[in-house]
């Protein structure tokens, strides 16, 4: 496995955020719309990263962007995490929970304060993820909020132990 920093408009990323699309409209009946755009995820502000697997292939995605306190319901210090997605052949190996470790070590290097996510209902998975994780209620936030089927975690980021290296450390042991 190999994780690997890209930007959010890269070709792979690209056809994982539609595969994901996909999922949701399975899922919802329709995309994600939440409004995106490949500068959120530049570092210092955000990140965006794939896995590839030992034969090249593309098998996961994940990214935050930074957050402020808004009308939206973000708080000051937010790490939004957005399309956390894992292709079906490569799931039950542990892969969303590296990609997630490696987000939040990136945000919290960053000085990001809290990391936040929303999910839904239909997505069983990904609820169990983060809740084994550490992730809780909090307060609704973004596009969402007042959807009954949006479910908003959170949980506080520890202090910055040096910018990007346990990242770039198991992005090569791996």
């Amino acid at each position: 496995m190999n994780i690997r920093r890209v930007r959010y408009d890269h070709p792979d990323a690209v056809r994982l955020t539609e595969q994901v699309q996909q999922e949701y409209v399975e899922r919802y009946g329709g995309p994600d719309e939440t409004p995106m755009d490949a500068a959120h995820f530049d570092p210092p502000r955000g990140l965006f990263i794939l896995a590839y697997s030992d034969d090249g292939e593309p098998v996961a995605t994940g990214g935050w962007r930074a957050r402020e306190g808004s009308a939206e319901g973000f708080r000051d210090g937010d790490a939004e995490i957005k399309r956390m997605y894992v292709v079906p052949r490569a799931r039950g190996r542990g892969i969303a929970r590296r990609i997630l470790a490696a987000l939040e070590e990136s945000a919290a290097a960053a000085g990001r304060l809290r990391m936040v996510l929303e999910t839904g209902q239909r997505q069983p998975e990904a609820l169990a993820l983060y809740t084994s994780c550490g992730y809780g209620p909090v307060t609704k936030f973004g596009v969402y909020r007042c959807e009954p089927l949006s479910v908003c975690l959170g949980r506080p980021l520890p202090a910055a132990r040096g910018a990007g290296e346990p990242l770039q450390a198991r992005s090569r042991a791996h």
